[in-house]
Formats: structure tokens, C-alpha cells, sequence
């Protein structure tokens, strides 16, 4: 018992440090330099608010510096300065420049507020339906009837054709919040409402998210990940995650593959999990049909390996303490059954 213990807290202790590692290695969750539009334009706001408060910040200080020097007592001075009572230029300049930048400011922010809110959205936008559970991201496409899970894929923006991606996001259970920062946009998800946003990446790549509302004990591994792919690689991860695994090829040639789907079919898996063109069609847990097509398991927690997969088969508090997917403690060989299973949902 000891010796599992141990093992278990090894497999543990690698996969922490995996994780690490992979996050070290990943693209920066910077806010600033964001390739959308809506970050963009918040963070043109940010300058310009942080360029006026500075302009205030040395005109304050320079002020005052100025009193000081001008106005300090010197050497053999004991009388009182002249008292100056009332001054129609000061008191004006104090109360029109304040009305002024304030004006500015909210002029500035209101323009940027209903740029971003109030954006048109273009026939060649795409949809997607966002829900936070505790603790993963589920990830709906009605126009191309695909589900997926902790792993958005987006197309490619551009001003001359622009394709941005309209966001729905609402909760399964506890409140949420979907921050990507390179993005922009950070925005909650609220059970029984929907908000929406907006992104149009003009930049391919990989960009980090993660939920930014505490929402439970596993709160800080409920990460996600955004794909943004060109417009012909974003067609063809829309053709794979269509495919039903009926349809996969391969699966029947592989008799352990062949017995897995037995033991998974046989399990409760099937009420949480769904792999299209099976019997399995639970809605609480991730979809599954195409879990392979994805880097990472849990949210963003390892690294989607053979290992880690099996290991999380095994024991999903492994990796994830307090993962609300239990333990079913199957035999190693039925372990080992589901995992080879799960290696041709691709």
C-alpha cells in the first residue's frame, strides 16, 4: 500500500513539474501587445488614461515643488508671508481643467465601451457556446455541430476579411470568468444568464487563458488554451472533430483498442462522457470524440500523453485534487484497456 502511495505521489510530483515545464515553454499571458481587437483597443485606452494621470502626476509635483522652493523660509525671515484670500484665475483653473480631463476621459472610454460591446457582427463571424463546470471549459460550434473541451480553436482574422468569433458564455454551475489576456475581453459566466463577447485574432499562434473567478478548489487548474488557426487549417480541425468514431479508421484492428470501448461502454463513463457514434452520450464531463486531437488533459493540467492519460484514468486527483471525476478503481488491465481506447479518439 505504501509502495502505491508513493508511486501515486511520484506520478503526482512529474506531472506538476511537467506542467511547469510546459508553461514556461508556452506563449506569454501578457496583456499588453494583444493581435484582437478589443484588447488592442482596451489597452490604447490604458496608455492614453496612464499618459493624462502621469501629465497630472508631474504637473501636481511640479507645482509643488515649486511652492516649496519658492515660498521656503530663509535665513533671518520671522515674519508671516503675505496672505492671499480669494482668486477668481486659481479657482477657475481648478475647477475648468479637472471638468475638462474628465470630460475627455469618459468620452475616451465610452467610445471604446461601445466599440467593443455594440460591434457588428459580420455574416462570416463564427459562433461558438461557451460553459464553464467546475473545473473545464466546454466549447459548442452550432454552425458545424462540433463540441469540444478546454481547447478553443478560432480562425484567422484579417481587415480585409475580417472573420471574428462571437462568444455566448454561460455557466453548468458555479460563476466562472474567461480571460485570455492577449485577447482581451475578460468576461463571467453566470448560471442561468448569457454574456457575450468578442475576438478577431490578426495573429496565428497559441494563446493562454484561465479562469479568473474562484469558482472551487480546483480553480487554479482551470486553464484553456485558444488556437488560432489559418482559415484553411481552421476548416480542416472543423472536418476532423466531425467525424464520428464509427467512422475513425483503425479501432477494429486493434483488439485491445476493441476490448477498451467494451469496458468504457460498460462503465459509468458513458453517463458523464460522450464520444459521438457510441453509446456514450453523457453531457456532465468533457466530450471525448476527439480527445486526442488535444495538447493537454485536464484543463490545461499535463500534457495529453499516453502516461498522463492512463494515470489519469487511474486516479484523476493525481494531478488534480479534488477533480470532480472520480476514481471508478478498475483493474490495471481495464486501465490499461480504456487508455488504449481513448489513444484512437483522434
Amino acid at each position: 500500500m505504501k509502495t502505491r502511495v508513493l508511486l501515486r505521489d511520484l506520478v503526482a510530483a512529474a506531472g506538476i513539474v511537467n506542467s511547469c515545464a510546459t508553461w514556461a515553454a508556452t506563449p506569454s499571458t501578457s496583456i499588453f501587445g494583444g493581435p484582437s481587437t478589443p484588447a488592442r483597443e482596451v489597452q490604447d485606452l490604458s496608455i492614453f488614461v496612464l499618459s493624462i494621470c502621469a501629465l497630472i502626476f508631474v504637473g501636481v509635483s511640479g507645482l509643488l515643488v515649486y511652492a516649496l522652493v519658492r515660498y521656503r523660509a530663509r535665513p533671518g525671515e520671522n515674519a508671516e508671508p503675505p496672505q492671499v484670500f480669494g482668486s477668481v484665475q486659481i479657482e477657475l483653473a481648478w475647477t475648468i481643467i479637472p471638468v475638462l480631463i474628465i470630460v475627455t476621459l469618459f468620452l475616451g472610454t465610452a467610445r471604446v465601451l461601445f466599440s467593443v460591446q455594440d460591434a457588428r457582427k459580420p455574416a462570416s463571424a463564427v459562433d461558438v457556446i461557451v460553459v464553464g463546470h467546475q473545473y473545464w471549459w466546454e466549447f459548442r460550434y452550432p454552425q458545424y455541430n462540433v463540441v469540444t473541451a478546454n481547447e478553443l480553436h478560432v480562425p484567422l482574422s484579417s481587415h480585409e476579411s475580417p472573420r471574428p468569433t462571437f462568444m455566448k458564455l454561460t455557466s453548468a454551475d458555479v460563476m466562472h470568468s474567461f480571460w485570455v489576456p492577449q485577447l482581451g475581453g475578460k468576461t463571467d459566466l453566470l448560471p442561468n444568464r448569457v454574456n457575450e463577447m468578442w475576438v478577431d485574432p490578426l495573429k496565428t499562434g497559441l494563446y493562454l487563458g484561465q479562469c479568473a473567478q474562484f469558482c472551487g478548489m480546483q480553480h487554479a487548474k482551470m486553464l484553456l488554451r485558444v488556437y488560432v488557426d489559418t482559415p484553411d487549417q481552421f476548416q480542416q480541425w472543423i472536418a476532423s472533430q466531425q467525424k464520428t468514431q464509427s467512422e475513425a479508421a483503425g479501432i477494429t484492428e486493434e483488439i485491445n483498442a476493441r476490448d477498451g470501448r467494451l469496458v468504457f461502454e460498460q462503465q459509468a463513463c458513458i453517463n458523464c462522457h460522450t464520444v459521438a457514434g457510441t453509446v456514450a452520450n453523457g453531457r456532465y464531463g468533457p466530450d471525448l470524440t476527439h480527445l486526442m486531437s488535444r495538447e493537454t488533459l485536464a484543463a490545461g493540467a499535463v500534457t495529453n500523453t499516453p502516461d498522463h492519460l492512463k494515470a489519469w484514468i487511474e486516479d484523476p486527483n493525481t494531478f488534480k485534487p479534488g477533480s470532480l471525476m472520480p476514481a471508478m478503481h478498475l483493474t490495471d488491465r481495464q486501465n490499461a484497456q480504456i487508455t488504449a481506447y481513448m489513444l484512437t479518439l483522434k
